[in-house]
């Protein structure tokens, strides 16, 4: 009997197993890194005015709901960011987090807006969510959440906490590396 066939067998089932989780992550990596990408790419085409990039990037039924409840869809985008003209439209560095869930992206910064519109000049900082999905034709930006503007004296962060939901257990997180299996982000804010 050649005992030497199972125990490469099973050499090779225990590889194929562990290798697939791996490629698995690496596949959730990559497509961090692509979202995060096509993020900045989208806010530099809003700052410079670019609106074919704009419009690529954003799926056909995008819907963005701002901090006091109106929503404008794709279209109406595109034409309110007709009428401004930025000076600033940067995200702060450090407050960008992307999280990938399957078809699924999820990205939230702290953005810095200075520029004029058409009801004058504005100043303000605010923090947003952007959803991305993914598309026969790639990554789209489908839907976004923008906050009220912040009050001055609390723009800063000063901690990023995530926790597992298991009772009692609350864990800390400072940097990119956590695992994303049951976990939920909380930006707390201290003055």
């Amino acid at each position: 009997m050649n005992i030497r066939a199972p125990i490469l067998a099973g050499m090779a089932v225990a590889a194929t197993l562990s290798a697939a989780p791996a490629g698995a992550n690496m596949s959730t990596e990559q497509d961090r890194r692509t979202v995060a990408a096509m993020d900045i790419e989208f806010q530099a085409a809003v700052k410079r005015g670019d609106f074919a990039t704009m419009d690529r990037i954003l799926h056909d039924d995008y819907l963005l709901v701002l901090g006091d409840g109106r929503t404008l869809n794709k279209a109406q985008l595109l034409a309110h960011e007709r009428t401004r003209i930025y000076e600033q439209q940067d995200e702060d560095p450090g407050t960008r987090m992307v999280r990938v869930y399957g078809d699924t992206a999820v990205v939230t910064a702290r953005l810095w807006l200075k520029g004029r519109g058409a009801n004058g000049p504005f100043d303000l900082k605010l923090w947003f969510t952007d959803t991305y999905v993914r598309t026969p034709q790639g990554w789209r930006y489908a839907y976004a959440q923008a906050s009220l503007p912040l009050p001055a004296g609390r723009q800063s962060v000063k901690r990023n906490t995530l926790w597992r939901r298991s009772p009692g257990r609350r864990h800390s997180f400072d940097g990119p590396n956590e695992p994303t299996a049951k976990l939920r982000f909380v930006r707390a804010f201290q003055s």
